[in-house]
């Protein structure tokens, strides 16, 4: 998605952060949801993916899915799908593609 006039601009990757994009234009209408909603949180949310998408150290908020979740197929390529609770009723999947050090929200 091309960002274009009025879109707010999200800050470059630094260090050994990981890069965040959207999948899908749903996936990016979502987060401007999910962040009007609960800004703060969808803030933190945003902070734990660029540092580690793939901690474990808070499996009540975030975790690999399972069964047929498990994977997600991005441009023909399988990765990992995962889960971060931002909200009681809202919640982030992403696929991490380590290669690229790329998560992409679905």
């Amino acid at each position: 998605m091309t960002p274009k006039r009025g879109d707010d601009v999200a800050p470059p990757p630094v260090e050994n952060e990981w890069r965040l994009r959207f999948a899908t234009n749903e996936a990016a209408k979502g987060w401007g949801e999910l962040g009007a909603e609960a800004p703060g949180n969808t803030r933190r949310c945003f902070e734990a993916l660029r540092r580690d998408p793939t901690s474990r150290s808070d499996p009540d908020r975030r975790h690999r899915l399972r069964g047929r979740l498990a994977l997600g197929n991005l441009g023909g390529r399988d990765h990992p799908q995962w889960e971060y609770e931002v909200t009681a009723g809202g919640r982030v999947h992403h696929l991490v593609d380590e290669a690229r050090r790329t998560v992409s929200l679905v």
